[in-house]
């Protein structure tokens, strides 16, 4: 009940102090750039990230594995400087995100330190078991498209790099995934790297479903997924039946099996 309150007054403080949110709104995307880095050189209080993390608790649920519609991303073992960058940028307006904007506002989230503070403890957070993921028929053709393509700045396994801002991928929601892949092919997603959006744009229909699909097979390292079952012990009393839960999904037979 304490983090259904919570959530109501985070929402009718950003309603009745919505002037106060658009005038913070004219951050640009030097702004946001220059806001990250001061983020990223800071120490971060684990204790003070498990806090701020309650505003974002009720979208992406108290584990971090988001929803399998993939309307809400996996954020649980997010690199923090991938984390921090893209807060940065929302609140930037340099990437649109209606849904995200209000949380990602210094009014609500915080500045600098806060920031610093919730990436980090989403990084902490092991991912889910068990991901939403593609039909499985063209896992080869994906392979072969992301070992071509992707992983030289992603990583082999899609584990990203922290220096240079580039998101881990592994076991994210294949339908957030393809999504996420279209908006930057079409520029909706304006803070995407250059060389990927001018790269991407060769691709068809079924190649793009066919390395989301394979990208979202690819497993945590030992380590970094949770057991089966696991729940976050920082929030004992938050409500899990109203949320879509990875870890009740199937998993979808195919052709080819689990990639290497």
């Amino acid at each position: 009940m304490q983090y259904k309150i919570g959530k109501l007054a985070v929402v009718l403080g950003i309603f009745f102090c919505g002037q106060s949110v658009l005038a913070q709104s004219h951050y640009g995307p030097q702004a946001a750039l220059d806001e990250a880095k001061r983020a990223i050189s800071l120490t971060p209080d684990m204790d003070n990230g498990r806090e701020v993390y309650k505003i974002c608790v009720v979208c992406h649920g108290p584990e971090g594995w988001g929803s399998s519609n993939g309307y809400y991303p996996q954020v649980a073992g997010q690199l923090a400087s991938v984390t921090i960058k893209q807060l940065a940028d929302i609140r930037a307006r340099n990437r649109d995100n209606p849904t995200m904007f209000p949380f990602s506002m210094p009014s609500v989230l915080g500045g600098a330190q806060e920031m610093a503070d919730v990436s980090a403890y989403i990084a902490t957070l092991p991912m889910s078991p068990i991901n939403d993921t593609g039909p499985g028929h063209d896992l080869a053709l994906g392979k072969r498209i992301y070992v071509k393509e992707c992983a030289e700045c992603h990583g082999d396994k899609g584990q990203g790099d922290a220096k240079d801002h580039i998101p881990l991928i592994l076991g994210q929601h294949y339908s957030y995934l393809k999504r996420q892949f279209t908006w930057i092919r079409f520029g909706k997603r304006r803070n995407a790297d250059e060389k990927m959006v001018k790269q991407i744009q060769r691709f068809t229909g079924r190649e793009v479903s066919a390395v989301m699909d394979y990208v979202s097979r690819l497993r945590p390292p030992e380590g970094k997924a949770a057991p089966m079952g696991w729940r976050n012990p920082d929030f004992p009393s938050f409500s899990r039946h109203n949320l879509p839960a990875p870890m009740q999904l199937h998993n979808k037979p195919t052709r080819s099996g689990m990639p290497e």
